[in-house]
């Protein structure tokens, strides 16, 4: 009888560190769309081919391009669905995934990291050459996006393009798909992100 007592608060206990744990999870989650610093743009952040993404899936000013782009072949390029996080790895025993970013702004690419700081906000920080350092927090706009087909199916692009032909439709996707008003949907499918997460 004494016995029983304990085994239910170890219960308890158990359930709590749980619940505790999976909570974390989901606070740790950098998917889904967030408002940039100074509220001009979104990124969408999914998961492509093993690696975290973020391309602009919203802009305050419709219509930008990619002005500043060294590649002079892409200062053309619409910056609605322009890859700005780029093959973002998770870092080993930590909420924190390393990659690049580009900037149009200047239009470089520095190294770059994001965290997660809760639910709802995301901490990206950006080194040029090591050591002259910034960051801003983004805010959250969007469910965390669940993995999808298409998420997997950015690692070989390729039976997309042939669905596509044979088809003559674009491949259905859930998770990220295009909703009303959505003009990015499942970024793994974008041109710039499949080419380059495989």
């Amino acid at each position: 009888m004494l016995h029983r007592p304990r085994n239910i608060v170890m219960t308890l206990l158990s359930t709590s560190v749980v619940l505790l744990a999976s909570g974390s999870a989901r606070a740790a989650d950098p998917t889904g769309d967030w408002k940039v610093a100074d509220g001009v743009a979104n990124i969408r952040v999914a998961k492509c081919g093993g690696s975290m993404w973020g391309v602009v899936a919203w802009e305050k000013q419709p219509g930008g391009r990619d002005g500043n782009n060294p590649d002079v072949s892409k200062r053309s390029r619409p910056t609605l669905g322009m890859p700005i996080l780029l093959d973002m790895k998770k870092k080993p025993g930590a909420d924190s995934w390393e990659g690049q970013v580009y900037n149009a702004k200047d239009g470089q690419t520095y190294s770059s990291s994001i965290t997660p700081v809760d639910a709802d906000h995301l901490e990206i920080k950006g080194c040029v050459l090591g050591f002259l350092c910034g960051g801003e927090t983004w805010t959250r706009v969007g469910p965390p996006i669940a993995s999808s087909p298409a998420n997997s199916m950015a690692k070989s692009p390729r039976p997309s393009a042939k669905m596509a032909a044979t088809t003559g439709t674009a491949p259905k996707t859930s998770g990220a798909s295009k909703k009303p008003g959505d003009q990015v949907g499942d970024i793994c499918l974008l041109g710039d992100v499949a080419r380059l997460a495989h």
